[in-house]
């Protein structure tokens, strides 16, 4: 099948969406249990039966009729986690040891655990006697038939991934044979009269170790795909041919070529692609990447049941540029055919991070992030860009304790200079940035999106731009332990929710939030040794505010949180009722000074809609989203701030500098002192206003 097609100039995101168009998930098989880890679901896994399918006892205890209360009884059986027990029978005046997970006894209806009763001392030949302590109440410490599980229930659903968790579900459910979609088989080749095997020991001139085919090779079993080498082709239009109908033959879902879809003389791939089905494009508008082809190839099996599809990839032969696009496009490909709901590698990670959550799972989340998603990280060097071409640049992606802000995030460093045939410059590369084609020079700290191609666990992780060297697991584990002790011995903890959906998104800068921090640290002195300790962005979801206000104040007891934004007349403008739903105590005050301070500046300002106020011992305060606003609210607040911050905290003997102490103060009848004031017969006396 012949289609002639006019090479056009796609952008790396249109070519992606064509790829996904015409791709068609591989058809299910049924494994075994074993063999579905890493697999996704094609059906849907119903509990056959209940768990637990009896009443289980919680703890290692005795089983026990309710209302008997405290006294001492008589042990008639033992019911332990196996067959013990059936057919024993409690009833009221006796009891019936039990351990964790042994069935319940008929008759029993609660389970009191040893360490609320006493073993009774008795002869030998005596039958066991055990002392209650405690009343307990009907099914205390008893799970009920079906509580975990009940049957019929789905437990997981179709297009679900298969992880070790998984696996133990199916394994509880009994199902040893799974339908899951099958991860497709690759065939790998490359092509030109240049190449050798890298077994090579001396090279003739014009002669290249041909390094393609081991990496690609190497990236398909990363994803757990079933490879098949097909050497090295010259360039030969026959002998192409040739290796096309073998691929065919063997099954492959995906063929990777390297090398032959420039525009020489030699390139006999993508005409090949041509006559035997479509080249549905053959140029992208990237750097590197530019002669990318992709391609359909229609085959026909032996048995002439149905037609399969073969999906070609012809990569570029600079071996930086095939490895980039075969993480731009080939990952998702795979994904795709093996099923995955979301097989893009253009995804947004949650973006709220908090040194007392990165204590607990940082190793965890940031072995996590791998292969198909996008973080925002800031440059640790300038770097050109291209003054024509979008480029995929490597670099290292690593997380930092402290990106020069103060706070926790993620920090890239470009692996040097970037060229199509130096391979060097991918080596220890995990993530691809994607810089635009501007043509001048992005200066450090400017953030930039960055695809994670790789385990970024695997990067250092540091506690400050000045130390980018590597780290090993237990290093990097004492920096965060260091970091959030640091942050506990902070005189007021502070943590700053930016709350917008341009943010949350990806579709733009957080400027509120560094700018924030930058104001509480320049003030920490004033505001009594303030540390800004936590970090966090939102959409303008009420829910989703919610969620990280009520983490903060219940249960990492926060002082101070500011949240930015979400405060206007517009739709989505929610912040304000998300906070009036949590805070106990409302502060008018704060938000009176706040709306003088602005006033001065907008007319505007009186459009906020702002809330204030306490939940436990965290002040709660919602500012503009404006970025010079915050510092404008911050300096109007400061000569209070800390006053308050430290009567939350139950300190009663912080008043104001000039208060006077109520028992030392001078008597005077109330009504009399505000004649007095009202009618400037008498001075105002020194003090605060608590005092008057």
């Amino acid at each position: 099948m012949m289609a002639a097609t006019k090479p056009t100039l796609l952008s790396a995101e249109e070519a992606l969406e064509i790829v996904l168009r015409v791709i068609q998930r591989l058809p299910p098989v049924t494994v075994p249990l074993h063999d579905a880890l890493g697999k996704v679901l094609a059906e849907d896994i119903r509990a056959g039966d209940p768990l637990p399918p009896f009443p289980a006892s919680i703890k290692d205890g005795y089983a026990v009729v309710a209302s008997d209360g405290p006294g001492e009884y008589p042990v008639v059986a033992e019911a332990r986690a196996g067959s013990d027990g059936i057919g024993v029978t409690v009833t009221p005046g006796t009891v019936a040891y039990v351990t964790t997970g042994g069935p319940i006894p008929d008759g029993a209806d609660a389970v009191v655990q040893v360490e609320d009763t006493e073993q009774v001392p008795g002869h030998s030949h005596e039958s066991k006697r055990v002392r209650i302590l405690v009343q307990t109440s009907k099914g205390v410490d008893i799970r009920p038939v079906g509580c975990d599980i009940e049957k019929d229930d789905v437990v997981l659903i179709s297009g679900q991934r298969i992880g070790a968790a998984e696996i133990g579900v199916l394994a509880t459910v009994g199902r040893t044979m799974v339908k899951v979609y099958p991860t497709p088989k690759i065939g790998v080749l490359s092509t030109g009269d240049e190449l050798v095997e890298p077994t090579t020991g001396c090279l003739s001139r014009g002669q290249i170790r041909d390094s393609n085919r081991a990496m690609i090779m190497a990236a398909s079993l990363q994803h757990h795909c079933e490879v098949s080498d097909f050497g090295i082709t010259r360039d030969d239009e026959e002998g192409l041919e040739k290796i096309i109908d073998t691929v065919i033959s063997a099954g492959i879902d995906i063929l990777l070529t390297s090398g032959g879809v420039s525009m020489g003389d030699k390139d006999f791939v993508k005409p090949l692609f041509h006559k035997r089905g479509t080249v549905h494009f053959s140029k992208v508008w990237m750097k590197p990447g530019k002669p990318l082809t992709f391609a359909e190839i229609n085959s026909e099996p032996a048995d002439k049941m149905r037609m399969k599809k073969l999906f070609a990839f012809g990569l570029p032969g600079n071996p930086v540029s095939c490895l980039v696009c075969f993480h731009l496009f080939v990952v998702p490909t795979i994904h795709f055919l093996a099923g995955w709901a979301d097989p893009l590698p253009f995804r947004l990670l949650p973006r709220t991070t908090t040194l007392l959550s990165l204590s607990l799972s940082l190793s965890l989340s940031l072995s996590l992030i791998s292969l198909t998603y996008r973080v925002q990280a800031r440059l640790l060097q300038p770097v050109k860009t291209d003054p024509v071409r979008p480029e995929f640049h490597s670099a290292i992606v690593r997380w930092e304790l402290n990106k020069g802000l103060g706070i926790p995030g993620f920090v890239a460093e470009s692996t040097g200079h970037q060229r199509s045939s130096k391979i060097l410059s991918m080596k220890s590369a995990n993530a691809l940035l994607e810089l635009p084609a501007t043509g001048s020079v992005m200066p450090a700290g400017t953030s930039v999106s960055a695809i994670i191609i790789s385990d970024i666990s695997t990067a250092a992780i540091s506690k400050t731009s000045s130390s980018p060297g590597p780290a090993s697991h237990i290093e990097r584990f004492r920096t965060q332990e260091l970091s959030v002790a640091e942050s506990h011995n902070a005189e007021f903890r502070v943590a700053i929710l930016t709350v917008s959906d341009t943010v949350a998104s990806g579709a733009g800068p957080d400027r509120s939030g560094p700018r924030a921090v930058s104001v509480v640290t320049s003030c920490s002195e004033r505001l009594g040794g303030a540390k800004v300790v936590s970090t966090a962005v939102v959409p303008d979801d009420v829910s989703k505010i919610k969620d990280v206000l009520q983490r903060w104040s219940d249960i990492e007891n926060m002082d101070l949180i500011l949240t930015l934004g979400g405060t206007g007349f517009t739709p989505r403008d929610v912040t304000p009722e998300a906070t009036k739903e949590l805070i106990e105590k409302e502060t008018p005050g704060l938000l009176l000074v706040m709306m003088q301070e602005s006033l001065k500046v907008t007319p505007f300002a009186m459009l906020s809609r702002a809330a204030a106020g306490i939940r436990g011992s965290t002040l709660i305060i919602n500012m503009p989203g404006n970025p010079n606003a915050v510092a404008e609210c911050m300096e109007a607040l400061l000569p209070a701030l800390k006053h308050g911050l430290k009567q939350i905290k139950g300190d009663k003997r912080e008043k104001h500098p000039q208060h006077v102490a109520h028992a030392q103060a001078a008597s005077m009848d109330t009504w009399e002192h505000s004649h007095k004031l009202a009618y400037g017969s008498g001075k105002d006396s020194s003090g605060c206003s608590c005092c008057h």
